[in-house]
């Protein structure tokens, strides 16, 4: 076996701005990893996320620390227990997902026993003032479930300017841990009357005890709660739903592992991503299946992707193509 690994980073330009309570991005940088071997090519890209405290060099060097036992044809059971989980191990453990499927013949789902469907994914609605975001919420009307970034003061009158743009969509919020105890209470009765049916993570992770306080009428979602399944039991009683990123399980091998120990344990799944290009995408297509809400709309807010990119149709997804991954 002759086998390679190469390492790259990319920036893929926003279209506008992204922006959540912890700040605004105009481009997304990404990790890839390709691994060559005997004529055969595949490839995994990660997203290194500050809050986590990983940056594209941290990252690298992780990957390189392994390199070496890579290319000695280190297998994705074993990379399970040689990193931890995080984006750098996401990287390879697509990548080596994708050398599978292409030295198999099959696709990854039929290695992994999913049966694979198109996904509809929500449309995400940028942090900004309520008169902004009802602006951009009416330039997508068409879409029919949309998922509003807010930040704390102000959420109420956003979810009601959104709403105002598009009355007959579904609305999930995320948080991104801005509020606190007396926003959540302020706000809870008025978004059951706005027709909001998900929050993701409403208060700050190491401060999420209280949820087990306070009356949960809208499902409450962990993310930054939520990792692999080592956090599964401390999620139990706080949270009705998980979003699932394969940037934080550390591939679609914990992450699969994850779901089906989380959909034991009685949650809901919401299969996320962070932004990033299709090529992150296309393996969480595989966590997506079958998951109350989808969260993979990140190449529909880059000023370009890769190619091939994920197919879309409006915000229906079609199963990735081999030539992409998988």
């Amino acid at each position: 076996m002759s086998r390679k690994i190469s390492i790259s980073s990319a920036a893929w330009p926003i279209r506008g701005a992204f922006t959540i309570s912890r700040g605004s991005r105009t481009e997304a940088i990404v990790l890839n990893v390709r691994i060559e071997e005997n004529g055969i090519h595949a490839q995994g890209e990660c997203v290194p996320y500050l809050r986590y405290g990983e940056t594209v060099d941290s990252v690298t060097e992780q990957i390189q620390s392994i390199q070496s036992a890579l290319e000695s044809g280190m297998n994705r059971t074993e990379l399970q227990t040689a990193m931890a989980p995080g984006a750098a191990r996401n990287a390879v453990d697509a990548a080596l997902w994708d050398l599978e499927a292409k030295k198999s013949g099959k696709r990854a789902w039929e290695l992994a026993g999913v049966t694979m469907s198109p996904a509809t994914t929500v449309y995400t609605i940028s942090l900004d003032t309520p008169e902004a975001m009802e602006s951009n919420t009416r330039e997508h009307s068409d879409k029919p479930i949309l998922k509003l970034k807010l930040g704390g003061k102000g959420d109420l009158e956003r979810v009601a300017a959104v709403r105002r743009g598009s009355p007959d969509a579904r609305i999930v919020v995320d948080a991104n841990e801005a509020w606190s105890k007396d926003i959540y209470q302020t706000l809870i009765p008025v978004l059951v009357k706005l027709g909001v049916e998900m929050i993701e993570q409403p208060f700050p992770a190491d401060n999420d005890e209280i949820l087990t306080e306070l009356e949960r009428p809208i499902a409450i979602c962990a993310d930054e709660s939520c990792h692999d399944r080592n956090s599964l039991a401390k999620l139990v009683g706080k949270y009705d739903m998980i979003n699932i990123k394969l940037d934080k399980t550390g591939g679609l091998t914990e992450a699969l592992a994850m779901k089906k120990e989380a959909e034991d344990l009685g949650f809901d799944i919401m299969a996320g991503c962070m932004l990033g290009s299709s090529l992150a995408m296309a393996p969480a297509m595989v966590v997506a299946q079958g998951c109350k809400v989808v969260d993979l709309d990140a190449p529909l807010l880059l000023a370009r992707d890769c190619e091939p990119g994920l197919v879309f149709k409006g915000v229906e997804i079609a199963a990735p193509q081999k030539e992409l991954w998988g």
